[in-house]
């Protein structure tokens, strides 16, 4: 759920670029790619982004082939799902054969040349209707991309379309007055979840290999948790915010975090350096360079290990995910413990509380923005709770401070937490992804503003998908990419739905 809260200190400055490294990185992760893959005959609506980045680049796969498939994919599967809300097949179509021309004449815009991928509709995309869910915006066509769209547009991407999302991402599930409701893939009864949930339903369904998702509350690592695939969600300040319908502007800005969704960790470590550094826009962006994933030495890393918060109660199944995946770390040289990220109920009552204080009005002058007269049930709330005083929200604010110092304490003694995403597999519609602490495993992370991955390691007695979290120390995500990625050789991670 993409709400965010600035209740928490930002005290970020932004002095330089690290543009370069990141393009080096992305390159360096390019070169990992080819030399590693098996390309032989790669079926885009299986295969990784990275594996069709690399057949494009060797010619065993054009830009065509695998954009045609996709869109193909997409209008086979999207009836049932409603997870694409808008698609551009023609143009899509055209920019592929350019990126084909192109490729012939030995030019390559960069490490994603070709490949094609959607974007949620929460992020402004040129010419094409961007209505983050709301009814203001049903009609609305930016005249400028998202940061993030620009960049993966830059390294040679191909938006074929956008994915559906709650309205202005305010939402655990994914409905909204626009476009209605998305279904997952696995089980079409069950919520992909939200705010991200048309993503992570078309990249499982195979419909695309990549989307960009917003994360302040989870929404990122919910909607992958319950379709079984891989999502980010990096470090505050990371990635820029411009352009997106929660940006940098007022309180939630430093609890919202933009970052990659795909069917294999591969995909996250191609694109985080692409989409990620200084933009001369949102303020809060750190310039920090990007460590590489493959540097990063797993044995004896210390890894704190939990099932239970004390706050929600996971399904067995879900409980024996996270062992299982802690055993298989400790095969592979790590040190694995049980040990819970302290104070959860007192950080799931903050994050309400601070998400609360202003009775709704940062969220009101967004939809004033928009224009939308007429919002969602799923914002109902806002004409329920009362605004704190100033007294009151200052005191939210000193209690979320002092929280993150002791939690960032408690981090010091370990490098990576495992644990659950949600306490159940995928819900069925109707249900309150929120409801029994569901989600409290999710928004102390946004509250920290470290970085985590969801990887799918388990499976539930209905065929559902079980993901784990791997939270890491800010500014660390090549440790999370790397547990990430040990999990996924581990586990096998994603595995196409039977839609």
């Amino acid at each position: 759920m993409s709400h965010d809260s600035g209740m928490s200190r930002r005290g970020f400055v932004a002095v330089a670029v690290a543009g370069s490294f990141g393009a080096n990185l992305a390159r360096s992760r390019q070169s990992e790619v080819e030399s590693e893959a098996s390309l032989g005959s790669v079926d885009p609506t299986l295969a990784s982004a990275s594996v069709i980045a690399a057949a494009i680049r060797q010619k065993q796969l054009s830009s065509l082939e695998a954009t045609s498939a996709c869109l193909a994919r997409i209008q086979a599967v999207n009836p049932l799902l409603n997870a694409v809300v808008q698609l551009r097949a023609d143009e899509a179509r055209a920019e592929a054969r350019n990126a084909d021309q192109e490729l012939a004449q030995g030019k390559s815009r960069g490490p994603l040349h070709g490949v094609p991928m959607t974007i949620k509709d929460s992020l402004d995309t040129t010419g094409m209707i961007t209505a983050a869910g709301t009814k203001g915006w049903a009609k609305r066509v930016p005249t400028e991309d998202a940061t993030v769209v620009a960049r993966l547009r830059a390294a040679g991407a191909i938006v074929m379309g956008k994915t559906n999302t709650p309205e202005i991402t305010m939402s655990y599930v994914t409905d909204n007055l626009v476009y209605g409701r998305t279904n997952n893939p696995y089980d079409r009864s069950r919520t992909p979840g939200g705010s991200s949930g048309g993503a992570a339903a078309i990249i499982a369904a195979g419909g695309s290999p990549l989307d960009i998702g917003s994360d302040s509350g989870g929404s990122i690592r919910l909607p992958a948790h319950f379709c079984g695939v891989a999502g980010l969600k990096p470090t505050s300040g990371r990635v820029p915010l411009t352009g997106h319908v929660i940006n940098f502007e007022g309180p939630w800005g430093s609890w919202t975090h933009l970052g990659p969704l795909a069917r294999s960790v591969d995909d996250l470590i191609l694109v985080l350096p692409i989409i990620a550094g200084f933009d001369w826009h949102d303020p809060h962006v750190v310039p920090m360079p990007l460590a590489d994933h493959r540097r990063v030495q797993l044995r004896a890393m210390r890894v704190a290990m939990f099932a239970d918060n004390g706050v929600g109660k996971v399904t067995a199944e879900t409980a024996h995910t996270v062992q299982d995946a802690g055993r298989a770390l400790r095969g592979a040289g790590m040190v694995v413990a049980e040990a819970a990220l302290p104070e959860a109920e007192l950080t799931s009552r903050l994050y309400s509380a601070a998400y609360t204080s202003d009775a709704g009005a940062t969220l009101r002058r967004v939809l004033d923005r928009a224009g939308t007269k007429e919002h969602g049930p799923f914002l109902n709330w806002m004409d329920t709770v009362k605004a704190g005083t100033a007294a009151e929200v200052t005191d939210i604010i000193d209690q979320i401070d002092r929280l993150r110092s002791r939690s960032l304490g408690f981090l010091r003694n370990w490098d990576v937490l495992l644990c659950p995403v949600h306490t159940h597999p995928a819900l069925p519609h109707g249900v309150d992804p929120m409801a029994d602490g569901g989600t409290s495993y999710l928004v102390p992370i946004n509250i920290m503003g470290w970085p985590a991955a969801t990887v799918r390691c388990g499976t539930s007695l209905e065929g559902l998908p079980i993901g784990v979290q791997v939270v890491g120390r800010p500014w660390r995500e090549d440790i999370v990419l790397a547990v990430a990625k040990e999990l996924e050789h581990q586990f096998g991670g994603w595995k196409p739905p039977r839609i």
